[in-house]
């Protein structure tokens, strides 16, 4: 066998970004959701500046002293190239496509004479009380603010030297667009349009919009004396203040005032990128353009039958079988419906649970506040480091532990990702009722990733979480030697990476011996270096190795003597794909997993993460069709090949857009064309 091959991680996540950029290029998808998927490109892309260029940049600067390779140009040089293409369509594609619904997006042209008075009465009653014109001197102690829109103003006194003003484009308490009949203006525009009114004795040189990115990193030691929750917050005070990683800005601007504003705020460091007129296009989700034929058809979440009358018990019902539901093709109410019953059912008394991102109005989060006031004990274990979402957790938290919830932090040497859930009851024979789910407690989220969340009460596997929650209460990381009796449960960092490794193993040993033998797993990130080698190890045995990989994937397939008999596609449609599914041919006896966990470094080694076996004879054949729709999906998927180029699946009848057809399918309406699709 040839020298192992990884691709690299960040270079394979552009790939990934880059796909997205593609969907906003499709003629065949809706214009407003062409906008979308442009303004989660422009998301994705700074959130990569924010939290992977810093180590980006470190390792090169590393790599550059030993004169050895370094994958940041090669990012750089990718970047560039999808800005490029960024830019061509939105000027070639949605700026035409928008005139043509008769809406006139303002881009790089001037503002109509006929707007100017109401521009300027817009910008005197309600703009111009937020503008802070702050003047660049070497001796400024103003510091530009993480993604914070600004437009650097020269301007000329009489009989002086012209000055630099930064000037803020206050986008979080204005909206970012005006519009007026169809006409469409970008915030920073109007300003710039009134600059005369800002600086009225002297002469406006020029104006340029320009951003700083800063890393996201919080600054945070193993332990603490005091409370990590008070300290992640006085950290999070200081996050929009790290270092500078990307300094963007538009084009035109002098090269002296350029490195004016380079030494003043010392962005030496960071990378110096010229970009388009505006920045922030994440913004464009927020347009102000309507259109029910612009947006995807609605497909209304599918509600679901659990009893023969509404007031018929939830919790009563999983004990007389197991529930699956797929949000958000179908509706996340019964997920509510889980923890509502647990505040107000007599026979409930204790309530345990992981919340990761907690939503922004969270009912799930009201329902456990309402069940400690009703005298149950309920535990949370609240995941304070889940990156942009730690304040809302937070103050979730404090407000649970306001009403009597035993609230358990996660250590910052211990991170749980585990999406769990416990209820135990007064009952004869089923003290235990549970849920398991491969995405976030959210109901928030649940309206736009698929996941799979399982409510059961098979009693063996619930007192393995039952123990499980033991453990996490005790606010400890595991150790080699801790051991907790998981037959059932593959939880990261006791069995989970070994329950696996022997999955695959048995499948290879059924190759070796001339039996049929295969694996389909469906991950968002595919990265740990020991399970991509045991799934080459399987290929080089034979093994038919199916692989649906959303977002990061380092291993190469195809390859000759590693990977032949590995295929992997990635799918980027309506919905987010988030659902993790691991299914073993087990010499046609399938065993199926659901769970939290990527194959990740951070998910197999620095977390807690749950994964957990589908027994259920009905639901296993319904995963298993769902990934045999994904895996034939050539409509929205595309190939993860050996160059990362996301070349499209060969689009031959008949055409299989899975997302499509799952809603259709589980919706019990399947039109006869999709009929047909699944058939064949």
């Amino acid at each position: 066998m040839r020298g192992t091959i990884f691709f690299d991680r960040d270079i394979s996540w552009l790939s990934f970004n880059g796909r997205v950029l593609a969907e906003a290029a499709k003629e065949t998808v809706p214009l407003l959701e062409r906008i979308k998927f442009l303004s989660i490109y422009s998301s994705n892309l700074d959130e990569f500046y924010r939290v992977r260029m810093p180590a980006m940049m470190a390792l090169q600067k590393i790599n550059r002293e030993k004169a050895a390779d370094t994958a940041y140009a090669e990012a750089v040089a990718i970047i560039n190239r999808q800005q490029e293409y960024y830019g061509r369509i939105l000027y070639e594609d949605i700026l035409p496509a928008l005139r043509e619904q008769g809406y006139h997006l303002l881009y790089d042209e001037e503002i109509p004479e006929s707007l100017s008075a109401m521009v300027t009465d817009y910008f005197y009653t309600q703009v111009a009380g937020f503008l802070q014109p702050v003047l660049l001197t070497g001796k400024t102690d103003f510091f530009p603010e993480n993604n914070q829109l600004y437009i650097a103003v020269i301007v000329q006194p009489e009989k002086a030297e012209e000055e630099l003003y930064l000037i803020n484009v206050p986008c979080n308490s204005i909206p970012r667009f005006w519009k007026d009949g169809h006409y469409i203006i970008f915030l920073e525009d109007i300003i710039r349009y009134n600059l005369v009114h800002l600086f009225p004795d002297r002469q406006i040189k020029g104006s340029w919009n320009v951003k700083i990115t800063r890393d996201a990193e919080l600054d945070l030691e193993d332990e603490y004396d005091e409370d990590l929750a008070e300290k992640i917050e006085k950290q999070l005070s200081k996050r929009d203040k790290g270092f500078a990683t990307r300094f963007l800005y538009e084009p035109g601007i002098p090269l002296r005032q350029l490195q004016n504003i380079v030494v003043t705020f010392n962005l030496k460091k960071a990378s110096v990128v010229e970009g388009g007129r505006h920045h922030n296009l994440k913004d464009l989700a927020s347009l102000p353009v309507v259109g029910k034929e612009l947006s995807y058809p609605a497909w209304p979440a599918i509600q679901l039958k659990t009893g023969n009358a509404p007031w018929e018990g939830l919790l009563e019902q999983i004990i007389e079988g197991d529930i699956m539901i797929h949000p958000p093709y179908q509706s996340y109410n019964t997920v509510l419906r889980f923890f509502n019953e647990a505040v107000i059912d007599q026979t409930v008394e204790e309530i345990y649970t992981t919340l990761y991102r907690v939503a922004s109005d969270s009912r799930i989060a009201q329902a456990l506040i309402s069940a400690a006031k009703n005298g149950k004990k309920v535990t949370v274990l609240v995941e304070l480091k889940a990156r942009f979402d730690e304040a809302n957790n937070i103050h979730w938290a404090k407000r649970m532990k306001a009403a009597g919830v035993k609230i358990i932090y996660s250590s910052n040497a211990l991170k749980v990702h585990a999406k769990i859930a416990l209820i135990k009851r007064k009952h004869p024979t089923h003290p235990f009722t549970g849920l398991l789910a491969t995405g976030n407690l959210n109901e928030s989220t649940a309206r736009f990733y698929t996941d799979h969340i399982l409510l059961t009460a098979f009693q063996p596997m619930l007192q393995e979480m039952e123990k499980l929650f033991s453990f996490l209460g005790k606010g400890k990381k595991p150790e080699p030697g801790d051991h907790l009796p998981f037959q059932h449960l593959l939880v990261a960092q006791f069995n989970l990476q070994q329950r696996f490794l022997e999955l695959i193993d048995r499948e290879i040993q059924f190759a070796k011996n001339g039996q049929p033998a295969s694996i389909r797993i469906k991950l968002n990130n595919l990265e740990e270096e020991t399970m991509i080698n045991k799934l080459y190890e399987a290929s080089n045995a034979g093994v038919k190795i199916d692989l649906v990989v959303r977002g990061i994937c380092r291993l190469v397939p195809g390859l000759p003597e590693q990977s032949e008999h590995i295929t992997i596609k990635r799918i980027v449609d309506r919905y987010l794909e988030h659902g993790r599914v691991f299914i073993f041919h087990n010499n046609g006896e399938e065993e199926v997993y659901l769970g939290s966990a990527d194959w990740m470094n951070r998910n197999i080694y620095r977390r807690i993460e749950v994964c957990f076996p589908v027994y259920n004879p009905r639901w296993k054949a319904q995963l298993q069709e769902m990934i045999s729709l994904q895996l034939r999906d050539n409509v929205q998927a595309v190939w993860i090949d050996a160059a990362q180029a996301n070349p499209p699946v060969e689009k031959e009848p008949p055409l299989i857009r899975s997302q499509e057809i799952i809603y259709h399918w589980l919706s019990g309406k399947v039109p006869e064309a999709a009929t047909e699709k699944m058939e064949g």
